[in-house]
């Protein structure tokens, strides 16, 4: 499991250059709706936003983990079916990560619908001038459509347990962090050095190959 949550924090700090075209605008938004303040109470309030994104994540995380887990022995089938699943979504998202596959970004067609139902409510805690507010807006903010996040999802779910799959979803919203937190000429030498080939294949490989030990494991204690 140790593991995992490391694959996750990487899949979150690289694939946050798909946040910062998702989130990176809202960001800035959220910045300039927060009234002048000094520089240490703005601080405050952008961690608490991405707390409250962070928390979401964590929650989905919990409850798709503890469906998937339910789900497999309602129906008197191996976990290591889950572990199958987990190892595949892995795969997809080292593809993602290598820009050689660009499916996982459909999927935030899916979260479309929630988001109309999210977005009101958002909405009506500008501008964030307390801390209530910013925690608030973080947690509407979790739920906003992202390919990579759904695919995340979808390896909470084949975690095995709700802890697990929380666990898995925070790792990941850790990861994204630098890329939200950071501003100015600090985002950008941190966009530039995710963006260069050797870092993004690098990782791509990594997960590729740590993809295929958990199919491996899976097959093999299935058929044997």
């Amino acid at each position: 499991m140790n593991t995992d949550l490391l694959a996750a924090l990487l899949i979150g700090f690289i694939g946050s250059s798909h946040c910062l075209v998702m989130c990176g605008g809202i960001a800035g938004a959220l910045q300039l709706s927060m009234p002048a303040q000094n520089r240490a109470r703005k601080l405050q309030l952008q961690l608490l936003l991405s707390l409250g994104r962070l928390t979401t994540y964590a929650l989905f995380g919990a409850l798709v983990g503890y469906f998937g887990a339910g789900a497999m022995q309602l129906a008197g089938a191996s976990l290591l079916w889950l572990r199958l699943l987990a190892g595949l979504l892995l795969l997809m998202m080292a593809l993602y990560i290598s820009r050689l596959w660009f499916g996982l970004i459909r999927l935030e067609q899916l979260g479309q619908k929630l988001w109309r139902y999210v977005q009101p409510l958002a909405t009506k805690l500008l501008p964030l001038n307390s801390a209530t507010k910013a925690y608030s807006y973080g947690l509407c903010w979790g739920a906003l459509p992202c390919g990579l996040v759904y695919s995340t999802l979808g390896w909470s779910l084949a975690s095995g347990s709700a802890i697990q799959g929380g666990l898995l979803m925070l790792s990941f919203g850790v990861g994204t962090l630098p890329a939200i937190l950071l501003t100015g000429s600090a985002a950008g030498v941190l966009q530039k050095l995710k963006n260069t080939s050797w870092l993004r294949y690098s990782a791509a490989i990594m997960l590729a190959i740590y993809a295929g030990y958990t199919i491996w494991l899976a097959i093999r204690r299935l058929v044997f």
